[in-house]
């Protein structure tokens, strides 16, 4: 089965070239596009201030980041989690940037960009002329979002694994576990049957249907209108 990253990141701004820093790093294993169980996460010192509007967005003072480690501490076990798999994330060049800033500075390889997979590029293929936010993606799929009161990377990992399995076709899959000759274990997956899939009416907005007309509006000739 395929082992992949769903990751995330919160900084002190928009621009790591202008100063910015990562503070904190959420990750979590899939495999076969589910979550395994297994995570990383860390808070980090910025070695900066925190401006006040980037807090209001993630909820972290850096007085919550006293005595917490430096990303050059960091990045050795970083690295060793993520190993060579497939890197996931919501608006993956935002957190390639920085990352690969950070890991520059740390003097340690950075993260090649054919491992990132994007989500918000797969939604806004699949959803033309539509919110493609987390939030808006949730909300779409009907997850529930009422932890989320501000961005956290964590939080923010484990709603993004919902919305990237619906993306991927909403697959359920049942676990299988046998023991073979000798004591070793096998493990199996099962793909349920889509039947047995709980189904959600997924209504959209005036404000989705609006900026869906003016995407069509922009094609040449639609069949559609003739």
């Amino acid at each position: 089965m395929k082992r992949s990253i769903l990751f995330d990141t919160e900084t002190t701004g928009l621009d790591p070239a202008r100063g910015d820093r990562v503070i904190e790093i959420a990750a979590l294993e899939l495999v076969g596009d589910l979550p395994t169980g297994q995570h990383y996460h860390v808070l980090i010192h910025p070695e900066r201030d925190i401006p006040e509007e980037a807090s209001r967005v993630h909820g972290i003072l850096l007085s919550d980041l006293e005595g917490k480690p430096k990303f050059a501490e960091i990045a050795d076990a970083f690295l060793a989690f993520i190993g060579d798999d497939e890197l996931i994330a919501h608006n993956a060049r935002f957190d390639f940037g920085f990352l690969n800033a950070e890991l520059k500075r740390a003097q340690r390889p950075i993260l090649s960009l054919d491992r990132m997979v994007d989500t918000l590029d797969i939604a806004r293929d699949r959803y033309p002329g539509l919110p493609n936010s987390l939030d808006a993606l949730c909300r779409r799929f009907s997850i529930d979002l009422s932890a989320r009161t501000t961005h956290n990377a964590l939080l923010d990992c484990r709603l993004l694994a919902e919305v990237y399995l619906e993306l991927m076709g909403g697959r359920q899959r049942g676990l299988g576990l046998s023991v073979q000759d000798g004591g070793a274990v096998q493990v199996s997956y099962a793909y349920d049957c889509a039947a047995r899939r709980t189904q959600h009416l997924v209504v959209p907005t005036s404000g989705e249907l609006a900026a869906h007309t003016r995407f069509l509006d922009k094609i040449k000739d639609p069949i559609w209108t003739t």
